[in-house]
């Protein structure tokens, strides 16, 4: 099956919207105000011929902001005048006070601007302010890359670094102003009680549009596509072009951010929970509340793009000479994405003239990958190739979840399937996918965890992705990349299925680890009737596993110098002791049962102990992992370690000791004749054209969390080797079969 992509929103009610067109009488009194400013000169309107054939339209012309008053974007149109306009409110003033009186007129006035950003409006008030001589303070989110907040910060603005999102920095600087003598907001988004500012921030950008006319020589435009944000510059050129009764609107959007859409799509202002993108510029997840009503009414049409195909955009610009960042590549993005009959219904023929705001300058990002791969041996190829080592394990930790997550919720996003970011740990996130069902069936879910274990250890390139004999190499490509993408594609194909009930998608982080990210996604309130982790289980299907305590145990000592035997004590020499101990009793427990799945085990994790060679070690740290089946409890094991510390403090003098849990998670069994676990079989069964085995694992996976909470669930995954070892591999044909596999279970059972 190919990807469902999300669909293009075509607004039948702006068919015959105009603006009236009083809204132009503003124009002259901007863009002359623009023309006192220190360099200001028109932006270039670049004609590309050779985007014109590709597009099958006469003309396409770029207007070229990456570079206006020396800022790489567009912005500044707005936030001078939107500043201008609330510095001489504030003082009384007439707005038709030239700039350079005003300037001298709030010397000493004690104002101090604040204003929200993701880049470039920041910047722009920012040197604002610096022209003003006035203090600003900056607010930004916490994604926001830090080469961005430098320059921010060259223009002399103090940056705030919020916790949250874009929204959460709005709502910091508003509170911020608030707490202010003399605070003045200057927010290019207009909500409840603050739209006059962000209204005079639209109209700053309409200089762009008058430029764009004197330079068409009032040629007509039957095209121009506006990038959404907050939706103020699509509502300035809106406003323009419907006042003129002329061009058609495409707004353009990033797939994961996408309120102007969700909005459109739904017939009402909708707030969106976004997850990061390199359309940083784009990253909203509310429409301004003045921009609404001009968009509802005038957009002609809406998309979104994915960060990749803007990249390509973007790149693409840049060979025709224009230096574009990803926002700026977007509305080219979008141009390409309009099929035949887009086309028609937007009335571009071989005549039409469209225009692309180009409205942001070349910046550093991180490269994305192409979310639009479908097939499950690329799609785990991609994956494997993203570095998303545990942050808390190993030598050399790893990076985390961060970027993996953003491809994931990007992958979905891509084909609309609805889409949750879960970080309740700072840098851990999980990711949530949705498929909803029409109602009355029941819930699957696919899980899988989006962490591996370091990259230190493994033999050769770790992220190589490689094929070779009918397998794929790499760190995490058995455990459990394939599964990962064996769930993900079967979560995209149960959107052509017409199901009753939901399909939820939970890419969980810290599996490796603790399992913070299942824990999370079931306390954020996700459950289903049965679900399905995808670890590698040489496509047997697992019914139960063994649970771990972890255990750390302190043998103290007695610092001495080391020439004083007759006051030294050595907790190293006595934590042997209690280590001999422990090989008698992991031999004990392994009469315990039959086979390495059965039966309980401990061993020695690290040890830890002494400062220098020359000294007694006053402490010796040891931490013991304890592998556990049905019937044992923290307390009971517990106990039998501590019997073994007893057995060992009667044997050895001056043995001192503590010992307490530091972590504990249960084992897990669920029954063959569970009713979900009868149908996973069955159809499992049909997919691989036999029966499967249902057998126990020794290892501990997020099942036992999902049972806990009363999920049905079993282990099915490809057939894969060299878990955590220096070569990881699953076979090909395996991770097919996973994929199908899911495919026919959700098919089954939540019709």
């Amino acid at each position: 099956m190919s990807a469902v992509r999300r669909s293009i929103f075509h607004n039948t009610k702006a068919e015959s919207v105009l603006v009236p067109s009083s809204v132009l009488e503003t124009d002259t009194e901007v863009y002359d105000f623009h023309r006192q400013l220190p360099g200001y000169s028109a932006t270039p309107l670049v004609q590309l011929d050779q985007l014109a054939k590709e597009l099958g339209v006469r003309a396409v012309f770029v207007k070229d902001e990456t570079d206006r008053f020396g800022l790489p974007a567009f912005k500044i149109l707005g936030a001078s005048w939107g500043v201008f306009r609330a510095v001489a409110e504030r003082l009384n003033v007439s707005p038709k006070t030239p700039f350079a009186s005003l300037r001298n007129i709030v010397k000493g006035s004690g104002i101090t601007l604040y204003s929200a950003t993701d880049g470039n409006h920041g910047r722009a008030v920012a040197r604002m302010g610096h022209l003003m001589d006035i203090a600003v303070q900056i607010h930004v989110p916490a994604t926001m890359h830090t080469t961005t907040i430098q320059l921010i910060k060259s223009e002399g603005a103090e940056v705030v670094v919020s916790k949250g999102d874009y929204d959460n920095a709005v709502a910091e600087a508003k509170t911020a102003s608030d707490h202010a003598t003399q605070g003045l907001l200057v927010q290019d988004f207009a909500f409840e009680g603050y739209e006059r500012i962000p209204q005079y921030i639209v109209d700053g950008y309409r200089t762009m549009m008058v430029e764009i006319d004197e330079q068409l020589e009032q040629a007509r435009v039957d095209l121009i596509v506006a990038p959404v944000g907050v939706g103020s510059l699509a509502q300035a050129i809106t406003s323009h072009y419907k006042a003129k009764g002329q061009a058609k609107v495409l707004t353009v959007e990033p797939d994961t951010a996408t309120c102007l859409w969700k909005s459109l799509v739904r017939g009402e202002m909708t707030m969106q929970k976004t997850t990061p993108t390199i359309l940083s510029g784009l990253e909203c997840g509310t429409i301004s509340t003045t921009a609404w009503p001009v968009l509802s009414a005038g957009v002609d049409a809406s998309l979104t793009v994915s960060d990749f195909e803007a990249h390509t955009a973007c790149l693409d610009l840049n060979k025709f000479g224009i230096a574009a960042g990803p926002c700026g590549g977007a509305p080219l993005a979008a141009l390409r994405r309009l099929t035949a009959s887009d086309k028609r219904r937007l009335n571009l023929t071989q005549e039409s003239v469209v225009v692309i705001p180009c409205t942001e300058g070349m910046r550093e990002y991180g490269v994305p990958m192409d979310v639009a791969v479908d097939d499950v041996i690329q799609l785990t190829q991609t994956l494997i190739r993203i570095n998303s080592a545990s942050p808390t394990l190993g030598l050399d930790p790893g990076p985390g979840e961060i970027q993996i997550a953003c491809y994931i919720a990007s992958w979905l996003a891509y084909r609309d399937i609805e889409t949750h970011w879960i970080e309740e740990s700072e840098r851990r996130p999980s990711v949530v996918g949705v498929v909803k069902g029409s109602g009355g069936g029941r819930t699957l879910m696919f899980n899988g965890h989006i962490d591996t274990v370091t990259l230190a250890g493994y033999d050769g390139d770790a992220l190589s992705g490689t094929i070779k004999n009918g397998r794929v190499y790499g760190r995490g490509a058995a455990d459990m990349k394939s599964g990962l993408a064996a769930a993900l594609i079967a979560t995209s194909n149960s959107k052509s299925l017409n199901l009753r009930g939901d399909v939820v998608f939970a890419g969980v982080s810290d599996e490796e680890d603790r399992s913070l990210g299942t824990s999370d996604v079931l306390n954020a309130g996700w459950v289903a009737d049965g679900a399905i982790v995808t670890e590698p289980t040489n496509l047997e299907i697992l019914h139960a596993h063994k649970g771990f305590i972890w255990f750390e145990v302190n043998v103290e000592g007695n610092a001495a110098h080391g020439s004083r035997q007759d006051l030294g004590i050595d907790a190293i020499v006595n934590a042997g002791h209690f280590l001999a101990e422990i090989g008698q009793y992991s031999a004990s427990l392994a009469s315990r049962g039959l086979t390495p799945e059965t039966c309980p085990s401990v061993h020695a994790s690290t040890i830890k102990g002494g400062e220098e060679s020359s000294s007694y070690p006053a402490l010796c740290t040891i931490v013991l992992e304890r592998r556990t089946i049905a019937g044992d409890t923290v307390q009971s094991v517990e106990q039998e370690i501590r019997q073994v510390l007893q057995n060992v403090a009667m044997r050895v003098s001056h043995f001192k000791y503590n010992l307490k849990a530091t972590f504990d998670r249960p084992s897990f069994e669920v029954s063959v004749e569970d009713s979900f676990v009868a149908v996973a079989g069955d159809v499992i069964s049909k997919a691989l054209h036999r029966k499967p085995k249902f057998a126990r694992g020794s290892f501990w996976t997020d099942c036992a969390l999902l049972a806990e909470a009363g999920i049905p669930a079993i282990l099915w995954g490809p057939t894969g080797d060299g878990l955590h070892s220096k070569e990881e591999w699953p076979d090909i044909d395996s991770i097919r079969h996973v994929a199908d596999g899911l495919t026919l279970v959700a098919a089954k059972f939540c019709t």
